[in-house]
């Protein structure tokens, strides 16, 4: 396994999982989602999560994320013992601290651009920084488009908005489920450039499930899990790297029906 660094990257922890379990069920009918799983996201560093189907990758993200629940085993969030917090408590880290992505944008459709971006502060009850928020609004392009409400905006300038919108509040780590799987490969690939220059040039913290070897590749580590497990890990990926090494987390050749030649999901 690769443990290496890069060489000039940031070695203080964002975020952390040890010996992170999760069981669905009991008896005959358990299932074990995650086993024992510890890992580092460290600080201005981006992460891609991959594995097949079952794997637990999601799980994984959501676990770390604060949005599920661990059966044992230990979650921070920086300095913060996730297992420790109340739900009110837990809320209000997720606020602070978090950022989201999902693959179905999850924009409310009566608020314009500039609206949807400032949601999570609005509803905090803080103000942005102004010069921060510019920052991001000009990164992603979306100066001209503020005025606009989710319908009347492409899919690709939608997820566009659920980035600037998770990067708005400068949360400690950004999460990103499957954020390019309803885009097609041009936007997917603007919507990934956006968070690679948010971790090269703003210092972002990015964690990202994705099936997609071309998306992975954009990422400054990828960590491979399997049945629960994390089984391997590259760093500087590339998207033939990412195939390569598949087969060994995964069990399958590099054309098995979780990928296509192109690193699609079939």
């Amino acid at each position: 396994m690769t443990t290496t660094p890069i060489a000039g990257k940031a070695t203080a922890v964002a975020a952390r999982a040890t010996d992170l379990s999760k069981v669905y069920g009991q008896g005959e009918t358990q299932v074990v989602a995650l086993d024992r799983v510890s890992v580092d996201f460290r600080q201005a560093e981006f992460t891609a999560i991959m594995g097949p189907s079952g794997s637990g990758k999601s799980t994984l993200m959501h676990c770390v994320a604060g949005l599920d629940n661990f059966s044992s085993g230990s979650v921070r969030i920086g300095d913060t013992e996730l297992g420790s917090l109340k739900d009110k408590q837990l809320t209000k880290l997720r606020r602070d601290k978090i950022g989201f992505i999902f693959q179905a944008f999850n924009l409310l459709p009566t608020l314009t651009a500039l609206e949807n971006i400032t949601l999570p502060m609005d509803i905090a009850g803080r103000k942005a920084d102004k010069q921060w928020l510019e920052n991001v609004i000009t990164m992603v392009g979306l100066s001209d488009r503020l005025g606009h409400r989710p319908s009347e905006l492409s899919g690709g300038q939608q997820q566009r908005v659920a980035v600037a919108r998770a990067l708005a509040s400068r949360p400690e780590i950004i999460f990103g489920d499957e954020p390019t799987g309803n885009l097609d490969s041009r936007s997917g690939a603007e919507v990934l450039g956006f968070l690679r220059n948010s971790v090269r040039e703003l210092g972002q913290t990015v964690v990202m499930v994705t099936h997609d070897p071309v998306a992975a590749a954009y990422a400054d580590r990828v960590i491979f899990l399997a049945d629960g497990r994390v089984v391997d890990e590259v760093y500087a990926p590339t998207a033939d790297s990412v195939l390569d090494r598949m087969p060994r987390s995964s069990g399958g050749s590099p054309r098995t029906p979780e990928f296509d030649a192109k690193g699609r999901t079939s």
